[in-house]
C-alpha cells in the first residue's frame, strides 16, 4: 500500500468532502481522510492502482487535483483559477444590468431584452461551467451540494426570462439581471468564504514557513581540507554536514557535532526565550540560532522532520470529527433536497393560495434556493477546530485528535505525576550512606557484606544503568565507570526497582524502600541497595520543583478544577511537594497497576485529565479521559497521550484546557448561527421580504461570519 497526500482545490463544504470520500472508497482506497478546510486529501492505495485515473476521477467531480506529477501540470489549462477571477469577469457584464437599481438612473438601452440577454449569456455560461458541472456531478454521486441550489435558481431565472423573450412578452418575464447577479454575487461570496477560511489556517501556515532556505554545507577534499558552499535545504540528505551561524535558521533536523549556541525554538514551543544547546544535543528544523556557531549533522529531512510530523498530526486531527459535528453532518446531507422541496412548496403556496403572479411566486422560490446555506452547518465545527488546533500548535501544545478539544470542556479534575511533571526530573545525588557496624540495622550477615565507597558506587551504577527511571539515569550518569559488573541476569521489577544476579549467584537489588522494607524501617532515602537480602547502603537524590508548577496549580484551582498528586514516590516527599504547590489530594507509593486502578476510579467520579512524562506513565495516560504528556518535541510521535506539551514543562497546561473549552464554545456559537440563519432566512425569503439578489449576497456573508467568529479564537483570552 502507498500513502498519497494530495491538494484538492474547489472544496467548500462538508458535502464536497463527503463526495470525494465516497468516490475514493468506491475505488477501493483505504484510510481516506478529507480535510476541506485545508484542501487536503490523504488515502492509501494499492501499488498497482493507476494514480492518474484516480486524480482524473476527482477532477471529474468538479475539483482540481494538485499531485505534483508532470501530467497534472500539463492538464491545468483552466481559464479561471479561482472564484475571484470568475467574479471579476462576471461583474463586467452584471454591473450594467444592476444600474437600474440606482434611484433616478434609467438607461433606456439597458432595458432592451436583447441587450440584457447578450449581457447575461457570458455570465450564465461561466456560472453553469462551474455551478452546473458541480451540481450535476454531485447529484450523480448521490450527495447533492450547495451548487445544486445556485444552479437551479440561476437556470430558473434565466429560463423564465428567455421564454418571455422568445414569445415576444419579454417585459413581463424580465429576470435576466436576477440570473446574472445570483451567479456573480455567489462567486464573490465564495471567494470571501475561501479567504476567510484561509485565515483559520494562519497559525499552521506559520509553522510551515521554513520550507526552503539556504544551508552552508561542509565538504572535505582529498587533502582533508574543509570547504563550505551554499545549497538549498530541499536538496539535503541525512548525514550531510552543515555549518550554522548566528542568526541563521536551522535548515533541517540536526545533531550538534561541535560548538555551543542559544537557539530560538519558538516555532514549536511558543517560547521566545532562547534554549542553550551543546554538543550531541538535537536541533529542530525551522528554529533559529540566536547566538553562537555550530557544526551539525542532518538527522532527518522532508516529511521525517519534527516540524513535518507536527504539521501532519495537526492536519490529521482536523480531519477527525468530534461528536458535536455528527448532527450537523447528518442535516447537511439532506439539506439540499429539503431546500429544493421548500422552494417548490413556496412557489405553489404563493401562486395558488397567495394568488400572486407566476413571476413573483418564482422569484420567491428562487430567493429560497439562493439564500439557504448548507455550507454554514458543515463549516461551523471544522473552522473552529482548525483555529484551536493551530493556536495550540503555535504555543507548543499538540492535540493528536479533535475529540480531545471537545472533551476538555468537561474536565473537572487533573491528576499529576510527581517526578518529571511537577518536578524537573533532573536529579542529582545529594549523598549516600553505607551501612556500618554501629548501625542498629546491622546483623552478622550484613557485617560480612559491608563494602567500600567505590565498590558501593560500582554496584549502584551496574544496576541502575539498565533502568529508564529518571533517578536511575541520574545515578548512572554521575557514577559512571568502565569496570561495571557483568550480570548473569538482570530485570526491572515494576514498582520496586532493578534486580540482578552475578555470575557467582549473588542477588542484588536497587529500588525504593519497598524493596528493603524488611531490612530497615528508615524511609527517608530514595534508593536502597541490597545484596543477598541484606542492606548495603542508601542513596539520596534531589529534584527541583518546576518554577511554573505553583502558578499552574493556582490557575487550575481558580477555574474550579481539583488537583491530585498521584505518584509512586514516598508519602513524605509527595506531601511536601503537594503542600508547597497547594495540591488538593495526595495518593503516594503507588505501583503502575495501582495508578491504573486509581485513574479508573477517578474517571468514574468525573472526567479526569492525567499529566505525566509520557514514559513511565503511559498506561495511566491511556486510561485517563484525556492523557497529557510532557515531551521533548523530537519524541512526540512516540507518545501515547492525546495531548502533548512540547515546551519542556507544564506552563501551557492551563492554555490547553482553556483552548479546549473555548473551542467548544466557538463551535456552539457557530452552529447556533448556522441553524438560526437558515431557520430565519428561508421563511423570510419565502414570504417575499428578500430578493434573490440580496439573498445571494447574504448566503456568501453567512460563511464569512462563521470564519470571523472562529478566527477570534486566535486572540481570545482563554486562561
Amino acid at each position: 500500500m502507498e500513502k498519497l497526500n494530495w491538494k484538492v482545490e474547489g472544496m467548500s463544504c462538508t458535502n464536497c468532502a463527503l463526495t470525494i470520500d465516497k468516490y475514493l472508497q468506491e475505488k477501493g482506497m483505504q484510510h481516506v481522510k478529507v480535510n476541506f478546510i485545508g484542501g487536503e486529501v490523504s488515502f492509501e492505495a494499492k501499488d498497482d492502482v493507476p494514480k492518474q485515473e484516480i486524480a482524473k476521477g476527482i477532477e471529474g467531480l468538479g475539483y482540481h487535483v494538485i499531485t505534483g506529477d508532470k501530467f497534472e501540470q500539463k492538464k491545468d489549462k483552466r481559464i479561471f483559477k479561482n472564484h475571484f477571477q470568475r467574479f471579476l469577469f462576471c461583474i463586467v457584464f452584471t454591473a450594467p444590468l444592476m444600474l437600474h437599481l440606482i434611484p433616478g438612473l434609467h438607461i433606456h438601452a439597458l432595458m432592451d431584452p436583447t441587450v440584457q440577454l447578450v449581457l447575461t449569456i457570458p455570465v450564465f455560461i461561466v456560472g453553469m461551467d462551474f455551478f452546473g458541472r458541480s451540481a450535476i456531478k454531485s447529484i450523480f454521486k448521490g450527495i447533492p451540494n450547495m451548487n445544486v441550489l445556485i444552479a437551479v435558481g440561476a437556470v430558473a431565472a434565466f429560463g423564465y426570462s428567455l421564454y418571455g423573450t422568445l414569445i415576444g412578452e419579454a417585459q413581463q418575464y424580465m429576470f435576466y439581471e436576477t440570473a446574472a447577479t445570483i451567479i456573480t454575487l455567489v462567486f464573490l461570496g465564495n471567494w470571501m468564504e475561501d479567504k476567510s477560511v484561509e485565515t483559520t489556517q494562519a497559525a499552521l501556515k506559520k509553522l510551515a514557513v521554513s520550507q526552503k532556505v539556504m544551508a552552508n554545507m561542509i565538504a572535505y577534499d582529498d587533502q582533508h581540507q574543509e570547504h563550505i558552499f551554499p545549497v538549498e535545504s530541499t536538496h539535503l540528505k541525512v548525514g550531510d554536514l552543515l555549518l550554522i551561524k548566528s542568526g541563521e535558521p536551522v535548515p533541517m533536523d540536526c545533531k550538534i557535532l561541535w560548538g555551543e549556541a542559544s537557539v530560538n525554538e519558538a516555532i514549536i514551543s511558543g517560547e521566545s526565550a532562547p534554549v542553550e544547546k551543546k554538543m550531541n544535543d538535537t536541533l529542530i528544523g525551522g528554529s533559529v540560532l540566536h547566538s553562537g556557531t555550530l557544526k551539525t549533522m542532518v538527522t532527518a529531512v522532508g516529511e521525517d522532520t519534527v516540524l513535518a510530523n507536527i504539521l501532519k498530526m495537526v492536519k490529521e486531527a482536523q480531519t477527525e470529527k468530534p461528536p458535536i459535528q455528527q448532527l450537523a453532518d447528518k442535516i447537511s446531507a439532506i439539506f439540499v433536497p429539503a431546500v429544493i422541496s421548500i422552494a417548490v412548496v413556496t412557489f405553489l403556496l404563493n401562486y395558488f393560495l397567495g394568488q400572486l403572479p407566476f413571476s413573483n411566486s418564482l422569484l420567491r422560490a428562487i430567493a429560497v434556493l439562493v439564500i439557504s446555506c448548507p455550507c454554514a452547518m458543515g463549516l461551523a465545527t471544522p473552522a473552529a477546530i482548525a483555529v484551536g488546533l493551530g493556536r495550540a500548535a503555535r504555543n507548543g501544545v499538540l492535540f493528536k485528535n479533535a475529540k480531545s478539544l471537545e472533551i476538555f470542556k468537561s474536565i473537572t479534575q487533573v491528576v499529576f505525576d510527581k517526578t518529571g511533571t511537577l518536578t524537573t526530573g533532573q536529579f542529582s545525588i545529594a549523598g549516600f550512606q553505607i551501612v556500618n557496624r554501629e548501625s542498629s540495622d546491622v546483623n552478622r550477615e550484613t557485617e560480612n557484606n559491608i563494602v567500600t565507597h567505590d565498590e558501593f558506587k560500582r554496584i549502584a551504577f551496574s544496576l541502575e544503568k539498565y533502568s529508564n527511571h529518571p533517578i536511575a539515569k541520574a545515578i548512572a550518569k554521575e557514577w559512571k565507570i568502565k569496570d561495571d559488573i557483568r550480570w548473569a541476569k538482570i530485570e526491572e521489577i515494576k514498582g520496586l526497582g532493578m534486580q540482578a544476579t552475578d555470575k557467582e549467584g549473588n542477588e542484588y537489588m536497587a529500588g525504593s524502600h519497598k524493596a528493603a522494607a524488611q531490612l530497615t524501617k528508615d524511609t527517608a532515602h530514595n534508593i536502597y541497595i541490597t545484596k543477598n537480602n541484606t542492606l548495603l547502603g542508601t542513596i539520596d537524590v534531589t529534584d527541583e520543583i518546576r518554577p511554573e508548577a505553583k502558578e499552574v496549580v493556582r490557575l487550575l484551582k481558580l477555574k474550579g478544577i481539583k488537583t491530585i498528586l498521584l505518584s509512586g514516590d514516598r508519602k513524605e516527599k509527595c506531601d511536601q511537594v503537594a503542600k508547597e504547590l497547594g495540591i488538593d489530594e495526595v495518593v503516594a507509593e503507588q505501583t503502575p497497576e495501582q495508578k491504573l486502578e486509581k485513574i479508573a476510579a477517578y474517571n468514574q467520579i468525573a472526567p479526569t485529565a492525567m499529566v505525566g512524562d509520557g514514559i513511565n506513565d503511559a498506561p495511566a495516560l491511556a486510561k485517563a479521559t484525556v492523557g497529557i504528556s510532557l515531551s521533548d518535541a523530537s519524541h512526540i510521535a512516540m507518545q501515547s497521550a492525546q495531548v502533548v506539551l512540547m515546551n519542556y514543562g507544564i506552563k501551557n497546561l492551563p492554555l490547553s484546557l482553556g483552548l479546549g473549552k473555548h473551542t467548544y464554545i466557538t463551535i456552539k456559537e457557530n452552529l447556533f448561527w448556522a441553524f438560526v440563519y437558515n431557520i430565519v432566512a428561508i421563511p423570510v425569503a419565502a414570504l417575499g421580504f428578500l430578493s434573490p439578489t440580496f439573498g445571494a449576497l447574504m448566503m456568501g456573508l453567512s460563511d464569512v461570519v462563521l470564519a470571523i467568529n472562529s478566527v477570534r479564537l486566535n486572540f481570545k483570552k482563554v486562561v
